[in-house]
């Protein structure tokens, strides 16, 4: 059956409205979706001409604990290439783990913005960018950090800092700027954590994941009555961040309208709940965060110029990790720490080569990537450290440009390219990884069939047809 380029999604759910809701969504992105309300419609349908077609399968946790994680691994047993992602309002870490261990490729929470569902629908079958990335699962294991806790040595992100902590003491404005994942949620929370503001509320606003017609009643409230669908009264994020500090991440987002209202409050101090007929008085410290170059923006028309230099009193740009790789180390056992902290999970060390692989990597979706990377590999691992096995995908990755130290000590490293510059054969390159394998577990065949992803025989058999000998192990 030809699809041309559209991809297709399962939705495992009960409610009419979220299914509807969620193949608009999915629709605009090219999928085409299918429904199921419960888990023996969604296994009738993995049994159809659709369903072996399927590119990714979205569940929402619509029974207990137990039976969703029960439909994943039957869901996972029966096509184990299939990318499982979780939908649910619990946002418990041990059922991230449940999840994950079940054969979950990826867990949102509840409501979850068009763009983050989008986006964890394409990284869970993309090829490429952001592999291992579970993005909700940062937000789940963050605690507040002061600046002295923050892990980083590298000069350009250590001055970061240093700009944040002396701003910290003020009440002006801060813009925070940097990619996806570098870490601006938590420089805003030490800014306020270091503040004469630190006693009162921090409240955070994705401007990303509000509807374009519900900014001005998230931000500023709104009367019982005020418009259609406004049955009761609403209390706005200015109003209860009033007297410590908002959080305005992904501002660059916010729609030309919302901007005009956004900067008459920051001039005045004033805000006007839709419907009221006075305004109130806030005191509020604005900390404002984008992934995009905002002056940028402001020359494409997409942002207000005059908002633009109300926000950035002071500029705070937060370095990618791939350019503070030597911070890897100390992040990547850090985040270990913290990890095993969390219901269900456990102290794990992480090896030497383990660590050179993860400083191979580039990593597009920053330390966010890096410590969903570390909470996925310390999920599944059985030893007491994890190793370079431990993260296939970042291997994947890095194959061709791992470091010298990398090399397996004793063993054979995986060659891709023949001398003249193309590829080898996928018999080669087959037959160099199992004896990569056998050497790396020392030859425990059932352990190298494990990590392969074979059974014993299927080893055994390949040994054959590739002419691999004992000397291999």
């Amino acid at each position: 059956m030809a699809r041309g380029d559209t991809r297709m999604l399962m939705l495992v759910d009960d409610e009419p409205a979220q299914r509807r809701l969620v193949g608009a969504i999915a629709g605009r992105a090219g999928w085409r979706t299918l429904f199921a309300a419960d888990g023996a419609a969604a296994l009738d349908i993995l049994a159809t001409q659709d369903g072996m077609l399927l590119d990714a399968v979205l569940i929402d946790q619509y029974g207990p604990g137990e039976q969703t994680i029960d439909l994943i691994a039957t869901l996972h047993a029966r096509r184990p290439a299939l990318p499982i992602l979780l939908l649910t309002a619990h946002g418990s870490i041990d059922v991230a783990v449940a999840a994950m261990r079940g054969g979950a490729s990826d867990y949102l929470i509840k409501p979850i913005a068009p763009d983050r569902l989008l986006a964890a629908l394409d990284a869970a079958t993309a090829s490429r960018a952001n592999v291992g990335e579970l993005r909700p699962l940062t937000e789940k294991i963050n605690v507040t950090l002061g600046f002295d806790e923050i892990v980083g040595s590298a000069p350009q992100f250590r001055a970061a800092l240093a700009i944040a902590a002396k701003a910290a003491r003020a009440r002006v404005p801060v813009l925070v700027e940097g990619e996806s994942g570098v870490g601006k949620e938590v420089v805003a929370e030490a800014i306020h954590a270091a503040s004469p503001r630190a006693k009162k509320a921090l409240v955070a606003v994705n401007c990303g994941a509000i509807p374009a017609n519900l900014v001005e009643s998230e931000l500023f409230g709104h009367e019982r009555g005020a418009f259609t669908g406004a049955f009761e009264k609403k209390i706005g994020r200015f109003q209860e961040a009033d007297g410590g500090t908002l959080f305005l991440d992904e501002v660059g987002e916010l729609p030309l309208d919302a901007q005009v209202k956004l900067l008459r409050v920051l001039q005045s101090g004033e805000i006007q709940p839709i419907g009221a007929r006075v305004t109130r008085d806030v005191d509020v410290r604005v900390i404002a965060a984008t992934n995009k170059k905002l002056v940028d923006e402001v020359a494409a028309g997409r942002f207000r110029e005059d908002l633009y230099y109300r926000l950035n009193v002071v500029q705070v740009t937060i370095p990618p990790l791939r350019e503070r790789k030597g911070d890897i180390p100390a992040l990547a056992r850090h985040m270990l720490t913290r990890i095993a902290g969390q219901p269900g999970m456990r102290s794990l060390g992480i090896t030497d080569e383990a660590l050179a692989l993860l400083m191979a990597y580039d990593w597009p979706g920053n330390v966010r990537q890096l410590q969903n990377a570390l909470f996925r590999a310390a999920v599944l691992c059985d030893g007491d450290a994890l190793t370079s096995a431990d993260f296939p995908q970042i291997a994947l990755h890095t194959m061709d440009g791992l470091p010298q130290a990398f090399a397996p000590q004793g063993g054979i490293g995986v060659t891709l390219f023949e001398p003249d510059g193309h590829i080898r054969n996928l018999e080669a390159i087959e037959a160099d990884v199992i004896r990569l394998a056998i050497g790396h577990y020392r030859g425990r065949m059932t352990e190298v069939a494990r990590r392969l992803g074979i059974g014993r025989s299927t080893l055994y058999r390949k040994l054959g047809e590739l002419g691999i000998g004992d000397a291999a192990a």
